[in-house]
């Protein structure tokens, strides 16, 4: 009988629990945290990401050509190996592995690097065979003229 006159607990009782409220405020400071390490890292890691092979270019006061995204590189070391993109190739491989990955065919731009130290014999059989092959947009790559 006096099971009625109790109050439930919670409701109207002096003591009030309070309930678990959830927070609305957005912690940034490990955001900010974790962006400010990406940058940090990327800064440090972008130089790394270019890769080629290392030439000593000539230099020349012509204008710079615009243009493709990723043109397609042959390079003339000055130890005569010749390189397509970062990979060694012999003469003999270099048109039927260009006719390969081209995507454009024969209109493929393709830029021809030669080391300043190498003769002009090596870097013109290389165009001679590129030329022979029928490509037709052939570039000679030189770095911006210093000084003076």
């Amino acid at each position: 009988m006096a099971g009625g006159l109790a109050q439930a607990p919670g409701r109207g009782s002096r003591r009030r629990t309070k309930r678990y409220q959830p927070m609305a405020e957005i912690n940034v400071t490990p955001f900010v945290d974790v962006m400010l390490v990406l940058l940090i890292v990327f800064m440090i890691s972008a130089p790394l990401l270019t890769v080629g092979v290392p030439i000593d270019l000539p230099e020349t006061a012509a204008r710079s050509l615009g243009g493709d995204n990723e043109p397609i590189t042959v390079t003339v070391g000055a130890d005569r190996k010749i390189f397509l993109q970062e990979t060694e190739i012999t003469v003999e491989q270099l048109v039927p592995t260009l006719t390969a990955i081209a995507a454009n065919g024969y209109d493929e731009r393709i830029f021809v690097r030669g080391d300043q130290a190498v003769d002009y014999g090596t870097v013109s059989k290389v165009l001679g065979a590129l030329n022979g092959a029928g490509f037709r947009r052939i570039g000679l790559v030189t770095a911006p003229e210093t000084g003076g």
